[in-house]
């Protein structure tokens, strides 16, 4: 049977064939140490799990929400962006809270794209970036992800040589996978940009919190006349570490917040009423429980590049994010992201996520996520020495075994 027609513009999902080796390996019995999912370990500080349990008890809570997020959430949103980044933001107009920044980045994609729409997304990047759009049934044409020239001629080369012109670039720094950031300089640049070529900025800033250098990354909303071309999206998830609790945001453009209003308004009635009360609280109150979450992944940081180096594995330190962005070793670095990361698993008893899943441009790394203590993160390392000081085998005998298997 034919498959339909959006299903058929997405490319295999590769990291599905990871987590089925994952799993046929820890049904053998193999304690596989998982470094490749972004899913956070650390629980959601008590205090905003409190809330929730007292905001539950009251049944006016337990009917249909607000989808663009209650109004005290939204005031909080708002507050955290002026605290923050200095930023002033009408909560009625600039800010719509959504279910975690992927899901507000697929609906934003819904409002504003027809087809054919060209969007500039950088190669590698975080699947929804791209997927997103071509869901709604946009084109993507790929820009590299480090903010460097190389980034502004390719974006320059797109305006002048892509037909239709494109409709908007997306940003993500600090960046998933690659960790990449940028600073206000960067984001002046792009809004000058953006401007010019009346072309709209989406910048993801889900990370914006998990960084271990002494300057915190921006906001693009920081610049002058960003508010013309811009909506950022952020998230609780790992800043709180709530990711189930599905709490995002947009917020910027006017005029863009109510097209992703209004396609959210069909599509959703907003996350559980608790649920966004207890966000209000972590916003408002959660200041020194954000500085533990980022003490946590700046030492796992530490221990990860420490140990994996000693292995025989470098890894550059991010600055930023939840993730390292490895090179593979150069032994086996003809097998490519996905084989590799297979291998990983198979002789090593630890997963990561293959970086040909952020696009093809990453296909010479993967992403190793902090998502293990530090015990496990030193247990994986001492897994990969021995599989490094192994050889095991050459790399690519053992994919052709598998091939034949």
């Amino acid at each position: 049977m034919e498959e339909f027609h959006k299903v058929r513009r997405l490319p295999p999902y590769v990291f599905e064939e990871v987590n089925r080796l994952k799993a046929a390996a820890r049904a053998g019995g193999a304690d596989i140490i998982d470094l490749g999912m972004g899913n956070p370990d650390l629980p959601t500080p008590q205090f905003i799990v409190d809330k929730m349990c007292e905001v539950i008890q009251d049944q006016r809570t337990h009917r249909y929400s607000a989808s663009k997020g209650i109004a005290g959430l939204r005031r909080a949103q708002a507050g955290y962006y002026k605290r923050r980044f200095g930023v002033t933001l009408d909560p009625a107009t600039q800010v719509v809270a959504t279910l975690g920044s992927k899901e507000g980045f697929a609906n934003m994609a819904q409002a504003i794209t027809a087809p054919g729409d060209v969007v500039l997304c950088p190669n590698p990047t975080y699947p929804i970036h791209a997927f997103g759009f071509l869901m709604a049934g946009g084109t993507i044409r790929a820009i590299p992800a480090r903010p460097d020239r190389d980034f502004f001629s390719a974006i320059d080369r797109a305006v002048r040589h892509s037909i239709p012109k494109p409709i908007a670039i997306i940003l993500n720094y600090p960046s998933n996978p690659t960790a990449y950031v940028a600073d206000l300089d960067f984001y002046r640049e792009i809004v000058d940009f953006a401007r010019k070529n009346e072309i709209i900025v989406l910048s993801d800033l889900a990370y914006a919190e998990i960084y271990f250098d002494d300057v915190p990354p921006p906001s693009i909303l920081q610049v002058e006349g960003a508010m013309d071309v811009a909506v950022e999206f952020t998230s609780m998830s790992k800043t709180f570490s709530m990711p189930g609790w599905r709490i995002g945001f947009a917020v910027g453009n006017e005029r863009l917040i109510a097209a992703l209003a209004r396609v959210k308004s069909y599509l959703d009635y907003g996350a559980f009423t608790p649920i966004q009360v207890a966000a209000t609280a972590a916003l408002n109150g959660g200041d020194s429980a954000i500085e533990e979450v980022r003490t946590v992944y700046r030492k796992r940081r530490d221990v990860l590049v420490e140990s994996f180096g000693r292995a025989g594995w470098d890894v550059p330190p991010p600055a930023s994010t939840m993730f390292a962005w490895a090179p593979i070793p150069p032994a086996y670095r003809h097998l490519g992201s996905l084989e590799f990361s297979k291998l990983l698993i198979e002789e090593a008893q630890v997963a990561v996520a293959p970086g040909i899943g952020f696009g093809e441009h990453g296909d010479d790394h993967v992403r190793i996520a902090l998502v293990e203590n530090e015990h496990r993160i030193r247990q994986a390392a001492r897994n990969i020495r021995r599989f490094l000081a192994s050889g095991a085998e050459d790399g690519q005998n053992v994919v052709s075994l598998r091939a034949r298997s």
